[in-house]
């Protein structure tokens, strides 16, 4: 979902950004987000802290989520601040603290939808684009909502999680966006 958020940003912005920025800031996060994960997956795997990559048991989920938030920390540290792209920074500030309380879930033993949280968090950043740019956005808006509903609908029929964990993974997704408003809309 970060992937997606950055690449939202990038076509909707707008504002002038080189396509030299575009480009290093979109490989700087396909290395961190999607290679380094998948890197750190085999390797949990081999040392058997995981045992596939459904994640069906929610211990599982504990290394994999203590791994991203150390990646969400080094793109805020490393890969955006808050003065040249604050919307970006802020983005990915709201998905620490959506990681974070995946984490603190997960060790009070409650299994939330991570599926759920990344396309509620996304929907909510391009609904804050839309207020910020003061441009209209409902196309999009619309398509996210969808995809929302498609999520949510697909991990019921798979039987991968209950309504309260969709539920629960939809407001921990979209309550950080929300709370990080007011510091750079």
């Amino acid at each position: 979902m970060p992937l997606i958020g950055l690449r939202l940003y990038f076509d909707l912005t707008p504002r002038f950004i080189e396509s030299q920025l575009i480009n290093t800031k979109t490989y700087a996060i396909v290395i961190i987000t999607i290679l380094i994960p998948l890197i750190s997956f085999f390797l949990l795997k081999n040392l058997g802290l995981i045992k596939s990559i459904n994640l069906k048991e929610v211990q599982e989920r504990k290394f994999p989520l203590m791994i991203q938030i150390l990646l969400i920390l080094v793109i805020i540290k490393m890969v955006f601040n808050s003065y040249h792209s604050p919307e970006m920074y802020y983005f990915f500030v709201g998905i620490l603290f959506t990681t974070i309380s995946a984490l603190v879930l997960v060790i009070f033993d409650f299994k939330v939808s991570l599926h759920q949280m990344g396309v509620a968090g996304v929907t909510m950043f391009l609904i804050a684009l839309s207020i910020h740019f003061n441009k209209n956005y409902l196309l999009e808006i619309g398509v996210f909502f969808f995809i929302n509903g498609w999520v949510a609908s697909s991990r019921l029929d798979t039987k991968s999680h209950t309504i309260p964990e969709l539920l629960t993974g939809f407001f921990i997704g979209v309550i950080p966006q929300i709370a990080i408003l007011n510091y750079w809309l």
